[in-house]
């Protein structure tokens, strides 16, 4: 019994030493990032504290690892349509809500347009990031572009702060 064990794992073993390597710079295909309506990425329901990695992940952790020079227009599209569809949701649903509500109401619709525009501006630093990107592998002047990230990181930042600031409180949508 021994030996059959033996006989086994030495088999075993061989098959994973024989086993073919895999390339280094092998291509590895990824899902394209698709537009969606902005009830099924809003991240405002909920609490607030999270927004920045809610936010990530709808417009950030799917290009994590990709080449930002490969990102299609139709991606970069999706991205900026996402982005305005929150834009929207600020000044077309939120305000006019929390403006409509009072006391915990309104306390919760605040937290949750502190978190939309979290999400807002992660959208647009991911889209300018990419233009970026692809504007240097093109060989072309970006300065004008990194003005902008700059000034959109900035509110985001503050926005993230605002966010953290308001852990563990009740977050309402207006979806």
């Amino acid at each position: 019994m021994a030996r059959l064990t033996f006989i086994l794992l030495g088999s075993l073993l061989a098959s994973f030493v024989t086993a073919a390597p895999i390339p280094v710079n092998s291509v590895v295909a990824r899902a394209t990032f698709t537009e969606q309506a902005y009830s099924a990425f809003q991240i405002s329901d909920g609490i607030g504290g999270n927004a920045e990695a809610e936010a990530n992940a709808v417009f950030v952790d799917p290009f994590d690892g990709v080449d930002l020079t490969t990102v299609s227009s139709d991606e970069l599209t999706a991205i900026n349509n996402m982005r305005e569809a929150a834009e929207s949701a600020e000044t077309d649903e939120f305000d006019p809500q929390i403006e409509a509500a009072s006391g915990a109401a309104a306390d919760a619709l605040s937290v949750g347009k502190t978190k939309n525009k979290v999400l807002k501006l992660a959208g647009e630093v991911q889209g300018i990031t990419i233009k970026i990107a692809q504007a240097k592998a093109n060989g072309e002047d970006t300065s004008d572009l990194e003005s902008s990230l700059s000034e959109e990181q900035t509110k985001l930042n503050t926005n993230i702060a605002a966010d953290k600031a308001n852990a563990g409180k009740a977050s309402k949508g207006v979806v």
